[in-house]
C-alpha cells in the first residue's frame, strides 16, 4: 500500500469507475492515452462483465461507448497469457459483431479502441507504450499510403477539404490496439500520460500531478472513502493479486534456474512444466476455476482436470 492509500485501477473499474459521476476519471485518463476526448454515454456488457465477480481477480475489462457512439475497451491484466494478442484480436471483433444491428449497412461497423493495461512482459520491447494502428502501404510504392477518397471523408467523417494532406486513411475507420506495459515505466512522469501510468504501476499520484482525471482519481479512488463490505473485499483483491503474482514469480525463477542446471533446453522446460503443475494444485485448493487456471498456467483444461483425480 502507499501513503495516500489509493484504490487499484483495476478494482476501481469493477465497482467505482462504472458511477456516471466517476466518468470524468476514466475520461482523463483515456484523453491522455488517444490524445483526444472520448466522452462516455454508458458502459455495454463485455466478456468478463458476464463472470462471476469471484472469478475476476486476475484480470477485469470494461466496454465503454462514447457519445459519438464509438467503442472502447479497457482491460487490465495481472498474470502472463501467451494468448494474450489473440485474446485482444477475439475481443474487438466480439464487439464489433455484437454491437452492431441486425440488417444494418457496413458503415455502421463502430470504431473500437482496445486499450490493454499489463503488469507482466508481453512481446519483447523496449518501450512501455504500444500502439498498434492499420495502414495500406504500398507494394511498390512503401511511401504511399492509402487514403480514403474525397466522398468518403465527406460521408464518414464530415471532411469536405479536397487537401491530400487531410484526408483520412481507412485506418481511422479501423480499429487501434494500445498496449501499456506498466511494470516497464521507470522514468520520472513529464507528460500527463507518463502521470497516468505512474498511477497504474505504483498506486501513488504525485501532488504535483495534473493530468485529467487524475485530481478528480484522487480525491474518489480513496480507501477510507469505502464502505466496510468494499473494503473488505478490496483487500481481499490484494491478497488473491499478490498470491498470484508471487506464484508466478518463483515459478519462473526457480524453473529457469532447474534449466540452468540441468544445462539444457529440456530441463528449462521440464522446469516451468513441474512449477506450473504445482502452482495449478496450489490454485485448485483455493477453489479457482479451471479456465482461469488454464490461462494463468499454460496447462491445458485436461491437464488441470488430472490433477484433481
Amino acid at each position: 500500500m502507499n501513503g495516500e492509500n489509493y484504490i487499484r485501477f483495476d478494482w476501481a473499474m469493477k465497482r467505482l469507475l462504472r458511477n456516471k459521476a466517476n466518468y470524468v476519471v476514466l475520461e482523463g485518463f483515456l484523453s491522455s492515452l488517444l490524445g483526444k476526448n472520448f466522452k462516455i454515454h454508458r458502459f455495454l456488457e463485455s466478456e468478463s462483465n458476464q463472470e462471476n465477480e469471484d472469478d475476476k481477480y486476475n484480470r477485469v475489462d470494461i466496454l465503454a461507448e462514447s457519445e459519438d457512439e464509438q467503442l472502447c475497451i479497457i482491460e487490465v491484466q495481472n498474470s502472463r497469457e501467451h494468448t494474450y494478442f489473440h485474446r485482444m484480436l477475439y475481443g474487438v471483433s466480439k464487439a464489433i459483431t455484437e454491437y452492431i444491428g441486425l440488417g444494418k449497412p457496413y458503415e455502421a461497423v463502430r470504431k473500437v479502441y482496445s486499450i490493454n493495461i499489463v503488469y507482466f512482459e508481453l512481446g519483447q520491447g523496449k518501450d512501455y507504450v504500444y500502439h498498434g494502428k492499420t495502414e495500406f502501404i504500398g507494394e511498390h510504392e512503401p511511401h504511399d499510403i492509402l487514403k480514403l477518397s474525397i466522398r468518403q471523408n465527406e460521408k464518414f467523417f464530415g471532411i469536405k477539404d479536397k487537401d491530400l494532406k487531410l484526408r483520412k486513411s481507412p485506418g481511422d475507420l479501423f480499429p487501434e490496439y494500445y498496449i501499456l506495459r506498466v511494470n516497464d515505466f521507470d522514468k520520472v512522469a513529464t507528460t500527463p500520460l507518463d502521470e497516468w501510468i505512474e498511477f497504474l504501476k505504483t498506486g501513488s499520484i504525485s501532488s504535483e500531478a495534473t493530468a485529467a482525471g487524475l485530481p478528480e482519481a484522487r480525491e474518489r479512488l480513496r480507501v477510507d472513502s469505502l464502505s466496510l463490505e468494499d473494503k473488505q473485499a478490496y483487500y481481499r483483491h490484494l491478497e488473491a493479486v499478490r498470491h498470484m503474482k508471487s506464484l508466478f514469480d518463483t515459478s519462473r525463477d526457480e524453473g529457469y534456474q532447474d534449466g540452468l542446471m540441468e544445462g539444457r533446453a529440456e530441463g528449462r522446460a521440464e522446469g516451468e512444466k513441474e512449477k506450473a503443475l504445482n502452482i495449478a494444485l496450489k490454485l485448485l485448493a483455493f477453489n479457482t476455476p479451471i479456465d482461469i487456471i488454464s490461462q494463468s498456467t499454460g496447462l491445458t483444461v485436461e491437464e488441470i482436470k488430472k490433477l484433481k483425480q
